[in-house]
């Protein structure tokens, strides 16, 4: 069963989500007689036939994603491959600088990794900092669950040295703050380089 053209043509999709979805809770707790009324009221509103929109309000149909309007713009494999591909070999930047490295990284992406349309290309030097980051908002998220930190946990180290929450007292060049790096790509696995950084309190 689908629903019948016509109906209040001005509303849009999500208008006519939100109603049907409201309705759709008033239908459930009404009574019989009731429940006429509210069925007829859809039919009319959004010109549905009855039989459609009983099932609607009972639940018994959800509105597929095909109804929500066009396909994104983005929303092309290759695109997305390329995206993410540039994305990690960037180190994971974020869209601002993302969209500035872009232009530099495609210039040779088809020599070292795959060829790429003209109109993907086109694609991703026209896109938006907010859209990469739409875009990329699953990868990330994988990204960081499946990452393992170089940072343990631990209160050994932390009551034997003592914690300092500001240097305003330092006033003079030769106190050093140290931090270890791992050079291991965003995985503790195999073998990799360690490193450590000293950075001066003062001069920086």
């Amino acid at each position: 069963m689908t629903p019948k053209k016509g109906g209040m043509k001005s509303m849009s999709y999500e208008s006519r989500k939100e109603y049907i979805h409201r309705m759709g809770h008033r239908y459930k707790r009404a009574s019989k007689r009731y429940k006429t009324r509210l069925i007829d009221e859809v039919c009319q509103v959004c010109g549905y036939e009855r039989k459609y929109a009983i099932k609607l309000l009972g639940g018994k149909i959800r509105r597929s994603a095909k109804q929500r309007g066009r396909k994104s713009y983005y929303a092309n494999p290759e695109l997305l491959a390329a995206l993410k591909t540039i994305w990690h070999q960037t180190g994971h930047l974020f869209g601002k600088r993302l969209q500035q490295a872009l232009p530099i990284w495609l210039r040779d992406y088809s020599k070292h990794y795959s060829a790429l349309s003209a109109p993907i290309r086109s694609k991703l030097l026209d896109i938006s900092p907010a859209t990469i980051d739409r875009l990329l908002a699953s990868e990330r998220s994988r990204y960081r669950r499946y990452r393992n930190s170089a940072t343990k946990p631990g209160s050994t180290l932390k009551n034997q040295i003592p914690v300092r929450i500001d240097n305003q007292d330092i006033q003079q060049p030769g106190y050093l703050e140290a931090d270890t790096v791992a050079h291991c790509g965003g995985s503790m696995s195999g073998n990799f380089i360690w490193s450590i950084t000293y950075t001066d309190i003062v001069t920086g």
